[in-house]
């Protein structure tokens, strides 16, 4: 038995190296109730991209026209290109029961908060060390090491804001930080509030009509 529930939104955030990615991943190959969140972008597609799977892409004046409707739940600009989570297929896979993972900053988690707080499961990933957030962006061999220096930087910035979040994972050994993730999200799942059939089932439950 299954009772109707609404779906939720979950965010993670972390600073460059602490895990979101890895952490995502699993989430997506583990969980079939939960997909990533589709943005919209007005920079070109990759070759290897596919238009509504890994972005919605539309053109500049697009975008501002969604921008002056109020069609983003957020939105942001990143060095020449824009990006933003379109409101309508949000609330429709709400509605529907489905949950969507977002790996998205502080900033754009501020914005979610401001339209869907209610829906929202904020959930920051640390590092166990400054140290082994540096080994870690040095051991994946992505970045220069001047970007390292730039990342490391930034890091104080985006951790200073870890106590906007409602659940705070320090990933110093990956299987255990799964797992954590994974009862946060069983636990937001069987929220009261967040299953819209309840009332109806106890009701008949209870031999009560409607």
């Amino acid at each position: 038995m299954e009772i109707k529930r609404r779906g939720l939104l979950l965010v993670l955030s972390s600073p460059s190296g602490a895990g979101k990615s890895t952490l995502s991943r699993l989430l997506l190959e583990k969980d079939e109730a939960i997909t990533m969140s589709i943005s919209t972008t007005t920079r070109s597609p990759r070759p290897s991209e596919v238009e509504g799977v890994d972005y919605n892409f539309v053109t500049i004046p697009e975008f501002e026209a969604l921008v002056e409707e109020d069609g983003f739940l957020e939105h942001a600009r990143v060095f020449d290109n824009y990006y933003g989570t379109p409101g309508a297929p949000v609330e429709k896979a709400l509605t529907e029961g489905r949950d969507i993972l977002f790996d998205i900053d502080w900033q754009g988690t501020q914005q979610l908060a401001q339209k869907v707080k209610s829906d929202l499961v904020r959930v920051f990933i640390l590092p166990p060390s400054k140290q082994e957030l540096e080994k870690r962006l040095k051991t994946r061999a992505q970045d220069s090491e001047e970007v390292v220096a730039k990342r490391m930087a930034k890091a104080n910035q985006e951790i200073s804001h870890w106590a906007e979040y409602d659940y705070i994972i320090v990933n110093e050994d990956l299987e255990k930080a799964e797992q954590e993730l994974f009862s946060i999200l069983k636990s937001e799942r069987l929220k009261r509030e967040r299953q819209t059939g309840l009332v109806s089932f106890v009701k008949e439950l209870m031999g009560e009509e409607d």
